[in-house]
C-alpha cells in the first residue's frame, strides 16, 4: 500500500540523507493549505522557506506556466526570446533597480552577486586583481556551494567539504563598529541579509541597516542586501531594506520570484554595476529562460494585484501582537516583522523539533530552526480568519509541558 510510510521509506532507502524532514508525505497543495497522501490536511506555516509567498499552486501563476508550455520553454541565451525582455522591465518597473540579472536557484544568484562584486571592485574602485574581499556576518546563511559555505559560521555546514574560498571577513551581525575596523583598502563589498533568517529570525538593531549603507558610501564600498527569503513582501515590504529607507547597491532576490513553481533568482542593481557584465563572463543555460520569465512576471503582477505586502504587514502585527501575550512558560524571545516569526524556545526544553511535531498532528506545519526556534512564515495570502483559527492552536502546544 503506498501509505506515507511508503513513501518514507523510499526516500530514505535510496536518498541522500541530506535533510531531516517532519514525517508528513504532502501530495497536494492549494492557497495556504496542504494535504498529505492519507488525505489529512494542514496550514503551511513555512512556505518552502518564503518562495510560496503566493501560497501553493496560485491559479494566475498556474494558467501563465500551462499557456507558455504551449508555446516554448528553453532556447538557452545563445538566442533570444520574446518574454525575457518584458521580464527585465517588470523587475525594473516594480524593484526600481536599472538592470537584472537572472539565474535559477538562489545560491546562483549569490554566486553571481560575488562576481559582479569582485568585477567592480576592480575595475571601478581598482582594487589590485585577485585582493577584493567581501564582509559578511556571523551567523550568515547565503547558499550551499563551496564558495558561499566558505563564509558561514556553521561549522557543520562546512565539516569535511575544505579547502575553502578566501576573501571573505567575518563580523559580528548588527555591530557596525566590528564592520568599520573590518574594511580596508581591498573591501569591495558588504554583504548581509537585512534580517537573518536561517539563523533563527534575528533582527538587527534599529538603524543598523542605514549605517551599513553610510559606511558603505563614505570608504566607497558596495552594499549588498541578501533578499532571497526576505524579500517580495515577506517583512511587510516588497524589501527588508526599505524598513530603514535603504536602497542596498547590489539585492538579490529568489524564492517567491517564481510562486513555488520553479526555480528563479535574479541579482539587481544599476548599470554602473550589472553594466560591467560583457558577455561570454557569466551564464546559464536555463537562467532567462521564456518559461521562467513567464512565470516570474506573474509572480509579481500576484504580489502588486492582491496587496500581498500589506497584507503581510497586518497579518503579521496582528500575529505578533497574539504571540506577545502568551505565557512565557516555554518561551525564550519572539522575533519578527511581518509574516517572518521566530519564536525561540527556552533551551533547557531541549529543542523545538517536539513543539513542531505537535503541531503537525494538530494541522500546522512548522520546521524548527537552529534547534531551538520555530519559524512561522505562511503564504502571504493568509486571511485574519485563518489566523484566528491557527493561534489558539499555537498557544495550546507552546505551553504543553
Amino acid at each position: 500500500m503506498q501509505n506515507s510510510d511508503y513513501f518514507i521509506h523510499l526516500e530514505e532507502e535510496y536518498g541522500a540523507h541530506n535533510y531531516h524532514p517532519l514525517d508528513v508525505v504532502i501530495s497536494k497543495g492549494e492557497g495556504v493549505w496542504v494535504t498529505d497522501v492519507e488525505g489529512n490536511k494542514y496550514l503551511d506555516c513555512l512556505s518552502a522557506y518564503s518562495a510560496l509567498n503566493q501560497g501553493h499552486n496560485h491559479p494566475k501563476i498556474k494558467q501563465a506556466v500551462i499557456d507558455q508550455l504551449d508555446r516554448l520553454t528553453l532556447t538557452s541565451r545563445a538566442f533570444r526570446n520574446d518574454k525575457l525582455g518584458l521580464f527585465y522591465k517588470k523587475l525594473s518597473d516594480m524593484t526600481g533597480y536599472e538592470m537584472s540579472l537572472p539565474m535559477n536557484s538562489g545560491a546562483e544568484a549569490v554566486e553571481t552577486g560575488i562576481k559582479v562584486a569582485r568585477k567592480w571592485g576592480y575595475l571601478v574602485k581598482g582594487i589590485p586583481q585577485n585582493k577584493a574581499e567581501i564582509i559578511v556576518a556571523e551567523g550568515n546563511f547565503h547558499g550551499r556551494t563551496t564558495t558561499i559555505i566558505s563564509f558561514t559560521s556553521e561549522e557543520d555546514y562546512k565539516k569535511d567539504f575544505g579547502p575553502f574560498t578566501p576573501g571573505f571577513p567575518m563580523v559580528k551581525y548588527g555591530d557596525i563598529d566590528a564592520l568599520r575596523d573590518a574594511i580596508n583598502e581591498n573591501t569591495a563589498a558588504i554583504m548581509l541579509e537585512p534580517i537573518q533568517g536561517e539563523n533563527g529570525i534575528l533582527i538587527p538593531p534599529k538603524g543598523y541597516l542605514k549605517d551599513v549603507e553610510a559606511l558603505c558610501r563614505e570608504n566607497n564600498i558596495l552594499f549588498m542586501a541578501d533578499e532571497i527569503q526576505t524579500g517580495l513582501g515577506r517583512t511587510g515590504a516588497l524589501f527588508a531594506s526599505q524598513h530603514e529607507g535603504v536602497r542596498p547597491d547590489i539585492t538579490i532576490i529568489g524564492k517567491a520570484l517564481s510562486g513555488g513553481f520553479y526555480p528563479i533568482s535574479a541579482v539587481l542593481a544599476d548599470k554602473s554595476i550589472l553594466g560591467l557584465i560583457e558577455p561570454g563572463q557569466h551564464g546559464s543555460t536555463f537562467g532567462g529562460n521564456p518559461l521562467a520569465a513567464t512565470i516570474g512576471i506573474a509572480a509579481l503582477e500576484v504580489i502588486e494585484e492582491e496587496n500581498l505586502v500589506e497584507n503581510s504587514k497586518i497579518m503579521g502585527e496582528y500575529m505578533l501582537d497574539y504571540l506577545e501575550e502568551i505565557p512565557k512558560k516555554n518561551i525564550k524571545d519572539i522575533r519578527g516583522k511581518g509574516l517572518f516569526i521566530g519564536v525561540e524556545l527556552k533551551h533547557e526544553l531541549g529543542g523545538a523539533r517536539r513543539f513542531a511535531e505537535e503541531l503537525k498532528k494538530r494541522g500546522i506545519l512548522v520546521k524548527e530552526t537552529h534547534t531551538h526556534i520555530l519559524r512561522l512564515a505562511p503564504p502571504l495570502i493568509i486571511d485574519k480568519e485563518t489566523i484566528d483559527w491557527m493561534l489558539p492552536i499555537l498557544r495550546e502546544v507552546l505551553l504543553m509541558d
